[in-house]
């Protein structure tokens, strides 16, 4: 009997799995395949892949036989197996980057008239073509959007895993995971990584669980860095470890009476993260160009030892510097303080958005195109649904808002720690005395601000009003 393909990309799971769920139905023989291309290719995103890849192919192998492991262009790679194999069908879950499309679209091509080509919808709740204006047009703002999205109601129900479905290499040769080097060579720096994170399906359902105890409590706690008040499901969802559908339904059957509240703004998360990927689809330059075509002549700096100081967590900032050292160590950054680093580099030091969003794409285990594009572009006052480019984000204040007692920052600068909550966000202001008291010298032993935020304010709102007096 000649098998099936079934082409694994973000979709590293079993449950709720709509290619697998069509692969098993057709009673054949599953190859169950995946195809490295690089679309992943930040080195913290690798570090997931190869262990997502491995309890994946530990979970197929229960059913027969594990991945076959291939690297290359896709449609090369699988026409190969079907002609090797005489698979009648490739079953695959569509993904909404330019280049994946694309991907798809060869794929069509090269086995038009030899091979069934079948995808599915499983990694959005709303197709980005299902969401459209009354004219046609997509959606450019989130409101309108979640409100159209949400309308028919809640997410399908996710379906079972499979029973009984035979997996199978047809006799070729599997390849290797670690053949694929997705591991960082010398020097490790993954200890972080793998002191806080379990990739793989097993270790998104642990995710799951933590994500329904604390989703009561999201509306109050998600802004608060010093807290454990945020899901972490991200690089679980990017990876397709899990879908949004099972996240869903159970987050709302963990939740009941005044918890609600919380879970209905976690779960309007979910729409958040398809409205990246609906922008992308439509937008399909969202990763290197302005939305707002007035932003293609803002005056950018090539600030190279600023961005460097960024980048290390060296701006004299606490807030901005623990924020950069927990991503470096972790792979992972809570949100608000994303939003305030990212305000840091394009508006204090009037870097271009595009480098920012190059370094997260390299060193977050999230490192999602579409997430990554639009928050940069919000940020950055040029995106569809963006903040006022004037609404600037103060570190100090935002620290003293968000991490009061200075806690997230003793924990990711601990230069700093032996300093009282009243001068951990602004550390320059300790007399010497102090400074000595707390075993810290500004200067020395932690950065004095590298730029002054309120200089660097006027400078920015100098640069809008340049760029819209041109617009108009």
């Amino acid at each position: 009997m000649s098998p099936v393909i079934l082409w694994f990309r973000r979709n590293l799971r079993l449950y709720d799995n709509l290619a697998l769920r069509a692969a098993a139905e057709s009673g054949r023989p599953i190859l169950a395949v995946y195809v490295s291309d690089e679309l992943d290719a930040g080195g913290a995103s690798r570090w997931w892949l190869h262990h997502s890849l491995s309890g994946l192919d530990s979970a197929l192998r229960e059913h027969g036989a594990g991945l076959l492991i291939r690297a290359g262009r896709p449609e090369k790679a699988l026409s190969r197996i079907v002609e090797e194999t005489g698979a009648g069908t490739v079953f695959f879950s569509r993904r909404y980057e330019p280049v994946a499309r694309a991907q798809e679209r060869a794929l069509e091509t090269v086995l038009n008239g030899t091979c069934d080509v079948f995808g599915v919808d499983d990694s959005v709740i709303r197709h980005p073509e299902s969401v459209l204006t009354g004219s046609g047009t997509p959606y450019k703002v989130f409101t309108p959007f979640w409100r159209a999205a949400s309308g028919p109601g809640e997410p399908e129900q996710p379906v079972s895993r499979p029973a009984g479905f035979e997996t199978t290499t047809a006799g070729l040769d599997p390849g290797d995971v670690d053949a694929l080097r997705l591991l960082p060579r010398k020097p490790d720096w993954a200890g972080g990584l793998r002191e806080m994170w379990t990739p793989g399906e097993d270790g998104a359902f642990e995710r799951l669980d933590v994500a329904c105890s604390i989703a009561g409590d999201y509306v109050e706690h998600r802004d608060r860095p010093d807290l454990e008040g945020t899901s972490r499901l991200s690089p679980h969802l990017h990876f397709g470890e899990l879908s949004p559908r099972q996240v869903w339904h159970e987050i709302r059957a963990a939740t009941t009476g005044a918890s609600q509240k919380g879970a209905d703004a976690l779960l309007r998360q979910l729409y958040w993260r398809d409205f990246s990927a609906y922008l992308l689809f439509h937008f399909p330059r969202l990763p290197d160009e302005p939305l707002r075509a007035e932003f293609r002549d803002f005056p950018w700096t090539d600030d190279k030892e600023g961005l460097e100081a960024w980048q290390r967590g060296r701006t004299g900032y606490p807030i901005v510097d623990a924020g950069m050292r927990q991503l470096w160590t972790t792979g992972w950054m809570h949100n608000r303080v994303r939003m305030i680093v990212a305000s840091f580099l394009v508006k204090d030091l009037l870097v271009p958005w595009q480098a920012g969003a190059d370094w997260f794409l390299d060193t977050l285990v999230d490192a999602d195109l579409a997430n990554n594009s639009a928050s940069w572009q919000w940020v950055a006052g040029c995106g569809t649904d963006a903040a006022p480019y004037f609404r600037i984000f103060n570190p100090v204040l935002q620290g003293k808002k968000f991490d009061p007692m200075g806690d997230y920052v003793r924990r990711w600068v601990p230069e700093l720690e032996r300093l009282p909550a009243k001068l951990i966000q602004e550390p320059w202001k300790a007399s010497i005395d102090e400074q000595k008291s707390a075993n810290v010298v500004i200067g020395e032993d932690y950065p004095a601000p590298i730029v002054n935020h309120g200089e660097a304010r006027n400078l920015a709102l100098h640069a809008y009003r340049a760029i819209r007096k041109q617009d108009q």
